[in-house]
């Protein structure tokens, strides 16, 4: 891949999943929720930054798992690796049912029950999966195509302001009346989910020319544009529509598109914010399979996840986790799509951040390798705290029955590394009789 179809990668990873359905959610908390949005773009980019450095002076395939590795050995690569693999089969699952709730404007059926969801779910986890089977550079090329379909969004954080009304606005502030503290938390969990995928371009620093100039500029560029466009539309949005009709929309750009032109204009953008929900679903899932593949390669997952078509598709890895994806649909179905999707969404957030910590963590050990000189050394702890401190504090905000799953699958981690362990560790015998 080239740089901007790397940054288009990391892109359409966030806006695609991230903002399509987060207007009608944040409403749920009105407009102080905005007020998220600040501290989640900081913390952002500060993990951006962080991610950025680290690939400077660490350009060994495995992304975040590789920087683990340079501080904690092969025990942090596996339990990065591990939690990151969990969190994004997760996400791409809510991914998925996202775009089914657009879908069923134009397929009914779709939301007649919640096995026929389920089913139009599982049917965008299968088409995403073989249309990767092209390898990086027909993924690259897709991925800047699908970018059209954020197009929309970025339109309304322009255009948008000719229809925002202040009162509207003022009436949706604070609906359930929190404090402002409140409102703030409340919305972390969404916000910092929309931002979720900012790591795309480490993670696929294998699969790049020149991965040592591609990758920070990739990650920086994509979450400052990223950021620039949820604050804007999230705002405007919520100064056109009533409050009670966003809390309840399904396809919240559609109708904003319908209300301020006509109903024409809001059916193409539905179709456009599918395009986008569904790249975004694509290069996750080529990220997914780039992950895996690193890892067979380091002898922590199967051998099989490493083996490539002529394409350097890792077709077989694919779809196993296609069939992993599978379980996990059908394992959560609900008959509200709203509650699956904000079930997943936690979960996902509390998987993702652990390996945002311990990543940005081993940034000091990496810079000391380095040789970095102190005053670019300083900065970037300094930043990079910040990115850590901001991840520590999205697991609180994410609710205790996100934190307990996110244990569980911690808890499983080490019982899959007790089993691996072996592979990297010199047994050493002691003669106990010499401390007698």
């Amino acid at each position: 891949m080239s740089l901007m179809q790397l940054t288009a990668l990391t892109a359409i990873n966030m806006i695609g999943s991230g903002i399509i359905m987060l207007p009608a959610n944040m409403a749920r908390f009105g407009g102080t929720s905005l007020l998220s949005w600040a501290v989640t773009a900081l913390g952002s980019m500060a993990i951006a930054y962080g991610f950025a450095q680290a690939g400077v002076f660490n350009t060994k395939p495995g992304g975040m798992a590789a920087y683990a590795e340079d501080a904690y050995g092969k025990d942090g690569y596996f339990l990065t690796f591990f939690l990151y693999f969990i969190s994004l089969a997760i996400g791409n699952v809510a991914i998925a049912i996202s775009a089914v709730g657009y879908l069923a404007a134009f397929f009914p059926w779709l939301s007649s029950a919640p096995i026929a969801t389920c089913i139009g779910a599982i049917m965008l986890i299968w088409l995403t999966t073989v249309a990767n089977f092209g390898g990086p550079g027909i993924t690259g090329k897709i991925a800047a195509i699908t970018l059209c379909g954020v197009i929309p969004v970025a339109g309304l954080s322009v255009i948008g302001w000719l229809w925002f009304s202040t009162a509207t606005f003022s009436e949706a502030w604070n609906p359930t009346n929190l404090s402002i503290a409140e409102g703030a938390k409340s919305g972390i969990p969404l916000t910092l989910w929309a931002f979720l995928g900012m790591e795309s371009a480490a993670q696929n620093s294998d699969a790049v020319e020149n991965p040592k100039r591609s990758v920070p500029l990739a990650c920086l560029l994509g979450t400052l544009g990223a950021a620039i466009i949820y604050i804007l539309s999230t705002t405007v949005i919520q100064g056109i529509m009533p409050n009670k009709d966003l809390v309840e929309s399904g396809s919240p750009f559609a109708e904003v598109y319908a209300q301020m032109f006509n109903p024409t204009i809001g059916t193409i953008i539905r179709a456009l914010a599918i395009l986008a929900c569904v790249g975004s679903l694509f290069g996750r899932q080529f990220t997914i399979a780039q992950t895996t593949q690193a890892a067979a390669g380091e002898r922590l997952f199967p051998a099989f996840f490493a083996k490539t078509n002529r394409m350097s598709a890792p077709v077989l890895g694919m779809m196993i986790l296609g069939v992993v994806q599978t379980i996990l649909a059908l394992s959560t179905i609900s008959p509200s799509l709203s509650d699956q999707f904000s079930v997943l969404v936690n979960l996902a957030v509390v998987t993702y951040v652990i390996p945002y910590i311990i990543s940005l963590s081993a940034l000091m050990v990496i810079m000391h390798n380095a040789g970095v000189p102190p005053s670019s050394y300083r900065l970037n702890t300094c930043i990079a705290l910040i990115g850590m401190l901001y991840s520590t504090y999205a697991i609180y905000a994410s609710g205790a029955t996100a934190v307990i799953g996110g244990a569980i699958m911690l808890a499983f981690a080490f019982i899959i590394w007790g089993f691996l362990a072996h592979r990297f560790t010199s047994s050493t015998i002691v003669d106990l009789t010499r401390f007698r």
